[in-house]
């Protein structure tokens, strides 16, 4: 494990993109054959790299894309320039001259976003393929679910929207099983009254990675957005493909710079939260928050070096990190700290890591700052 490059000597993360694509294969092929795949490579991909992970996605045989915003999507064009790319997020009225000039599928949340994209294709004399996302019980984005016909009503009257999507989002997919069954059973009331010949062109969506159910030949549902498994990171216990056991894909590291021996009663980093017991040889780590390791983590989380365990002493402060090397007399300046990921025979999850952090996988994988160099390896190397 060391940086492709010499110029990558102080953080960085690894990403594996064999993995990504064994990921990819095995999902697809537990998925039914007339399951459409939406891969969500929105924040970048899940910090993995936006355009790198893409361009392997499609690769690897994904069905369409989705992304949270416009901006998002025109970097994806540039990489897909055919892909079906679907907007997640609303659209603002400034934004949709140019949703409509990349052909992307923009999701509809409310009848005066609907009203805005009809002129706004009007004018530029285009149809544009629209989802009607259905508030189920979220309180986020999409249209409240006893307003939803209303907004159906508008989408097929207008002559410039091409309606090609029914979807909702589950709020607590991964813990609340009966609150999930509910916000499924509104969203299936919705959608009984659409009329079958109607139904048929739609995608109809309602699950992610966390909350995949069985897909019987008699389910509606025809697409799955999936992010987090392709990734690497295991759906929730009551997933159909909870037993994938997808690969983690990435990794995160910094090394070394500085290793020195404190007395005890040394008070630690800022605010002193942490003072020595005993005589300590500490490790700096060119690793903080302002790379992606929460203050939450501050003497609670490890860092692996030279492949043992070591406790994070003290506050994490922006660029660096202290870890306590007294039970690893060997280490030395230039070593590398792994944050997540394998070393030796020990490894760091994600989900560990969160324990530490006070942080869910998807924060802990977005906040990965740019300053993290992202390597991207092809093989096992």
């Amino acid at each position: 494990m060391s940086p492709a490059s010499p110029h990558v000597t102080r953080a960085w993360v690894e990403i594996d993109l064999p993995a990504i694509d064994r990921n990819v294969g095995r999902i697809k092929q537990a998925l039914p054959a007339h399951v459409r795949y939406v891969a969500v490579v929105k924040a970048n991909a899940y910090g993995h790299g936006m355009p790198e992970i893409a361009t392997r996605l499609l690769q690897a045989g994904v069905d369409c894309f989705a992304v949270a915003n416009v901006g998002e999507a025109a970097r994806l064009r540039e990489i897909g320039h055919d892909a079906d790319i679907l907007l997640l997020s609303p659209t603002l009225p400034s934004e949709m001259p140019r949703a409509v000039a990349l052909d992307l599928e923009v999701t509809l949340n409310s009848v005066a976003e609907a009203e805005a994209l009809e002129r706004c294709a009007a004018s530029a004399e285009r149809k544009v393929r629209v989802h009607i996302k259905v508030d189920t019980g979220m309180g986020r984005a999409g249209v409240w679910h006893t307003e939803a016909r209303g907004l159906i009503g508008f989408v097929r009257a207008a002559r410039h929207l091409d309606w090609r999507g029914l979807y909702t989002h589950f709020s607590e997919a991964d813990a609340d099983t009966d609150f999930t069954a509910e916000q499924r059973r509104i969203f299936l009331a919705l959608l009984a009254e659409v009329p079958v010949a109607e139904r048929a062109r739609l995608l109809i969506h309602a699950d992610n990675s966390a909350g995949l159910e069985s897909f019987s030949a008699a389910s509606p549902f025809n697409a799955v957005r999936i992010g987090l498994m392709q990734y690497g990171l295991p759906p929730s216990a009551g997933s159909f493909l909870a037993s994938l056991r997808p690969e983690p894909a990435l990794s995160f590291h910094a090394r070394v710079v500085l290793v020195k021996d404190l007395p005890a009663g040394t008070a630690v980093s800022y605010n002193r939260t942490k003072v020595l017991t005993r005589a300590s040889r500490v490790a700096i780590v060119a690793v903080g928050y302002g790379d992606g390791v929460p203050t939450a983590a501050s003497n609670r989380g490890q860092f692996l070096i030279r492949g043992r365990r070591c406790p994070i002493l003290g506050r994490v402060t922006m660029d660096q990190t202290i870890v306590d090397v007294t039970d690893l007399p060997e280490a030395a300046v230039g070593d590398i700290a792994t944050i997540l990921g394998a070393q030796g025979g020990e490894r760091i999850t994600v989900g560990e890591f969160c324990a530490w952090s006070d942080c869910i996988p998807w924060e802990a994988l977005c906040t990965l700052t740019q300053r993290v160099q992202r390597v991207y390896r092809t093989d096992r190397t």
